[in-house]
């Protein structure tokens, strides 16, 4: 058996045209582009402006089965599908995220795709690539810094110490920061009170950049920031603070989109990083509105499982940018299944054809959940060596018994090539025409119903648990005016409930919401489920113990 390369090593073996030509691909001119290096770009924000009436091309989704350690490769296939639309003649570009630092030196060790169907330059990708996650972070701790200074030269708003809701943030998993108490060492440090930090992908300004449609647009979504509240219970805003303008002048940059390739040079953009179990998950809307027009099928992911990640991509991006997606594809494993179907992770590479049939359940309610929209689905399985016919006969069997088609794939191992037949299939599916896309609830719905309707449809939970202090706060939310806002989940991407360890397709679970958090900014309120975190920790074994410079100077543990 040949040696399997890395994905760094297939990575940094690519051949990168110069970005001038995968910007000329699209239609953009040298001039639109700012470079940052020989194979990076963002796109102008006066070209985006002048290509905003064209007609847009057709919106596809890559979504996935509830992530397990045994791999879906969720990402790695949205690259693929490009690569492969392409290859079939198509004009196609790729939309995806940002890497989080964080999750790189955590456990992922990288989020650029996976063997031959990367997005490249990988380590730059993965790592401080054109500083937009820099950015955020300082504009969301410049309004940390002020809000205290503000306190500290008289507090002329009134903020109530005690209900400063604004956290401070970093781009990096780190528990110790979860809970801290600040200005300790007298009085020369202002007023002493009890924070925390959050990760950076877990901001609001986060958020707030995915989802604004403009420079304007961002200005006046920042400035909608709660960041807390003064005694009589009036919220206290970022413009309040006059911190708006001067966060806008930091994200100037970073809201224009980035323009990289695939490693068979395809365009891609790769702009935002909001997690999908704690945010929105989805990659900016800028992007996706830019690749529209300049491409006629554009392939875009949505985080984690299609629990989180579609169900907010459908009700939270799509409703607030207008976006109606032609098709989906329901990307999952026989590993995975597998693993669903009560199968320990050591075992998974022996044949177990009826752990994939039980597995298959945790598919099937993703399939319904995607149909519910009213977008069509199909379903990619994205193949592993160990794979036997047989399972891969059954997913094939079940999934034709929902009345939809499963397709494999072999783009990890074969690029474009091993991905041919999806492509086919999944441009006819979105050339018919047949999505008649519509949200899960209406925007008049009052807030804790929208929850309840999220815990019901798309988990099939029995209902939600939440104290009588978290349901006051979403009456008084509405009574504010926000009851018009759509609901962001936050829970563990693990499980259809809010216990990871419950695998499959659980039905009549109870999902407790302990907080809920507003983002009057991003347009959204939170609802935090179960013990789910806005600050992770680090693994026992942290990848960031194998990334390392090797002697010639290059990064390895990237994957």
């Amino acid at each position: 058996m040949a040696e399997v390369k890395s994905d760094i090593e297939i990575a940094r073996a690519a051949v990168k045209r110069p970005i001038q030509e995968i910007g000329k691909k699209l239609g953009i001119s040298p001039e639109d582009l700012v470079p940052y290096g020989h194979d990076k770009a963002k796109i102008s924000a006066d070209f985006i402006a002048r290509i905003a009436g064209r007609k847009d091309g057709k919106l596809i989704l890559v979504t996935a089965i509830n992530p397990t350690p045994a791999g879906e490769g969720k990402t790695t296939t949205t690259v693929g599908l490009v690569d492969g639309l392409n290859r079939i003649g198509k004009n196609a570009a790729v939309c995806i995220r940002e890497a989080s630092l964080g999750p790189c030196f955590g456990i992922k060790g990288g989020a650029a795709g996976g063997g031959y169907a990367q997005v490249v330059p990988m380590e730059d990708m993965n790592l401080h690539f054109t500083g937009d996650f820099h950015a955020i972070t300082s504009a969301h701790n410049l309004l940390a810094a002020m809000i205290d200074n503000h306190i500290y030269w008289g507090n002329a708003l009134g903020i109530d110490t005690r209900r400063v809701t604004w956290r401070r943030v970093m781009d990096m998993n780190d528990r110790a920061l979860r809970q801290v108490v600040s200005s300790l060492g007298g009085v020369a440090n202002g007023f002493p009170r009890e924070s925390g930090f959050d990760i950076t992908v877990a901001s609001e300004v986060m958020a707030i950049l995915c989802l604004a449609s403009d420079l304007n647009d961002l200005e006046r979504r920042l400035g909608e920031i709660v960041v807390g509240y003064r005694r009589d219970r009036s919220a206290v805003r970022a413009r309040d603070l006059k911190a708006d303008g001067a966060m806008a002048v930091l994200l100037k940059d970073a809201l224009q989109p980035n323009l990289v390739q695939t490693l068979e040079n395809n365009p891609a953009f790769v702009h935002g990083g909001p997690f999908a179990n704690i945010a929105h998950g989805c990659n900016s809307v800028m992007a996706t509105r830019t690749a529209l027009k300049l491409a006629d099928y554009v392939v875009t992911e949505a985080g984690f499982g299609a629990d989180l990640g579609a169900e907010k991509f459908f009700d939270i991006k799509c409703r607030k940018a207008g976006l109606k997606p032609a098709a989906a594809v329901i990307v999952a494993t026989i590993r995975a299944l597998k693993m669903n179907g009560g199968v320990a992770r050591d075992d998974l590479g022996q044949e177990n054809i009826a752990a994939v049939k039980a597995g298959c359940v945790n598919l099937g309610r993703h399939v319904e959940n995607v149909r519910s929209f009213g977008v069509p689905v199909i379903v990619a399985i994205n193949h592993f060596h160990s794979d036997t016919q047989a399972e891969i006969d059954a997913v094939k069997a079940y999934v034709d018994e929902l009345g939809e088609e499963a397709v494999l794939c072999r783009h990890w191992a074969e690029g474009s090539a091993g991905i041919e037949e999806l492509s086919h299939k999944v441009a006819a599916l979105a050339d018919e025409g047949k999505a008649r896309f519509a949200p899960l609830y209406p925007d008049e719905m009052p807030l804790v119903e929208k929850i309840e309707t999220v815990v019901k449809r798309i988990y099939r939970g029995a209902g939600i648990s939440a104290d009588t202090s978290v349901r006051a706060q979403l009456r008084q939310w509405e009574e504010e005016g926000y009851g018009h806002l759509p609901v962001c989940m936050a829970k563990t991407q693990y499980s259809f409930s809010a216990d990871p360890a419950l695998l499959g397709a659980p039905v009549d679970h109870v999902v407790p919401v302990r907080e809920v958090r507003l983002s009057a900014g991003a347009g959204f309120v939170v609802a935090i489920c179960g013990d789910i975190m806005t600050m992770p920790g680090l693994p026992r074994t942290p990848a960031a113990e194998h990334i390392f410079l090797n002697e010639d100077g290059m990064i390895e543990g990237l994957s």
